[in-house]
């Protein structure tokens, strides 16, 4: 499937090292201004150093991607996040604390996938226009939703995965993809697979991406169990399986849209 896929989207990914190199830096913006630091953050996602991968991953979210918003140099950070996924370092560890996601580089660098599609999908275009915003007059995140067929084909060659964790992070991070137009072929594919694993995963923020999922595709959600206390998510020293850099999957922003 991900062949034919490739061949029907007609690009591959561009090379990890192209996009450091080739990419204008200086002309684009980040959290914290000009972008001329993305490249050694995104470097040091590959480190031998396991407190620098994790300061790495910690700047992937807080800095490339602060608090959901995508800017300029998120589109190339995109592109290059799925090209290093096939990397041998990607199954390296990363620290992780009593609020983070299990699981390894791999998988966190899927779910920053699946941070950064869910806010291009269907469901945040319809509220921002509620308030007056439309995505199509945003830059980046018109390039991002042009790079989703990349996307895809990147995460789903994850979705059988042998480690779980990388599975459910591949899952997770196909569906805000399948919004996209030119992949909506592919939901019945993937509704096994959010039903079977992602629907019976240890997390309940997975359990309820599958539901949420399975509904917005007239699918059959029942027997899923999503979060048994919906109070849990809000005490942070309650939820161990909740991430320091992640939210639920969203229906919008979490704050204003920055356009």
């Amino acid at each position: 499937m991900r062949d034919d896929h490739k061949s029907s989207s007609g690009n591959d990914l561009p090379d990890p090292q192209e996009t450091l190199t080739r990419t204008n830096w200086a002309a684009m913006d980040h959290a914290y201004g000009r972008a001329t630091d993305a490249p050694k953050m995104l470097v040091a996602l590959l480190d031998t150093d396991q407190s620098v991968r994790t300061k790495a991953l910690d700047d992937l979210h807080g800095v490339l991607h602060h608090q959901n918003t995508i800017y300029d140099a998120t589109v190339p950070t995109a592109l290059y996040v799925a090209a290093i996924l096939p990397d041998p370092r990607t199954i390296r560890p990363v620290d992780k604390d009593h609020r983070a996601f299990p699981g390894n580089m791999r998988a966190e660098l899927l779910a920053w996938i699946a941070s950064v599609s869910n806010e291009v999908t269907d469901a945040v275009d319809a509220i921002s226009r509620r308030h007056g915003y439309f995505l199509n007059d945003h830059p980046p995140t018109v390039g991002i939703r042009e790079i989703r067929p990349l996307l895809f084909s990147a995460a789903f060659a994850y979705v059988y995965d042998a480690d779980r964790h990388v599975r459910e992070a591949a899952i997770a991070a196909c569906i805000p993809l399948l919004d996209d137009p030119r992949l909506l072929r592919y939901r019945a594919e993937l509704v096994p697979l959010v039903l079977q694993i992602l629907g019976t995963s240890e997390l309940w923020q997975h359990r309820e991406r599958a539901i949420d999922a399975l509904d917005a595709w007239g699918e059959d959600s029942s027997g899923l169990e999503g979060q048994r206390n919906p109070f849990l998510f809000c005490d942070t020293d309650q939820s161990p399986d909740s991430s320091p850099w992640r939210t639920a999957p969203s229906e919008g922003w979490s704050e204003e849209p920055p356009f």
